[in-house]
């Protein structure tokens, strides 16, 4: 694939394909609680090599057998996981199409594997790692231990942790009734993750300048 210099996403994060996920969960242990929810944005970079979101996947998961669901969790959520209007699909199928579209994301990018993009990405890497352990997907294309921390980048750049709080600083909207929907608050950490590089890339830190 042709491109020039520190204008693809195979350039800028070593090699890596990011990828944002935000979950929404019965509990905080990832081995235990069950996985309600999942969201995904794939990024693109333009010829200039600026970051944007590109493709969308959401999926409402089935809690796995034997899971637990903490009433405190889905108050705070607002999610009834005996709906069946939410059209729930188990972990595996859920994930199994996430990670076919991100392997695909991949190839076309010449990048070598995903990273994740999460905002307090431990969080998210757990579920979605123990869940991929559960369904015994062999393929899984993130990192095995490598995230990118939205949380951690914007007390950096916006001098705050809340995804809230930093949106607005970074100038992105942000809804706090729809908050906590997993499509919700991937799309607004996707956007900041985007404004983040971008900035970045604005004030002349990247491409680097070998020579300093």
């Amino acid at each position: 694939m042709h491109h020039n210099d520190f204008s693809a996403l195979s350039d800028r994060f070593r090699g890596f394909y990011p990828v944002v996920i935000d979950v929404e969960t019965a509990g905080f242990n990832s081995k235990t609680d069950a996985l309600l929810e999942i969201a995904a944005i794939t990024l693109k970079m333009d010829a200039d090599g600026w970051l944007s979101p590109d493709r969308t996947f959401h999926f409402n998961i089935q809690p796995f057998e034997g899971s637990l669901l903490n009433p405190d969790a889905l108050a705070f959520n607002g999610i009834d996981p005996s709906n069946p209007l939410r059209n729930a699909v188990d972990e595996q199928t859920a994930l199994e199409e996430i990670f076919r579209e991100i392997r695909q994301g991949i190839k076309d990018t010449d990048c070598s594997r995903a990273v994740m993009v999460a905002h307090n990405a431990n969080f998210d890497f757990s579920f979605v790692m123990a869940a991929a352990e559960r369904a015994k997907i062999k393929k899984n294309p993130f990192h095995p231990f490598a995230t990118f921390d939205t949380a951690a980048l914007s007390a950096l750049v916006y001098g705050h942790t809340v995804l809230a709080k930093a949106c607005h600083l970074a100038g992105i909207g942000f809804d706090n009734s729809q908050a906590h929907s997993a499509l919700y608050d991937t799309n607004q950490t996707a956007l900041l993750f985007c404004q983040i590089v971008n900035k970045w890339k604005r004030l002349g830190g990247w491409p680097m300048n070998i020579d300093n």
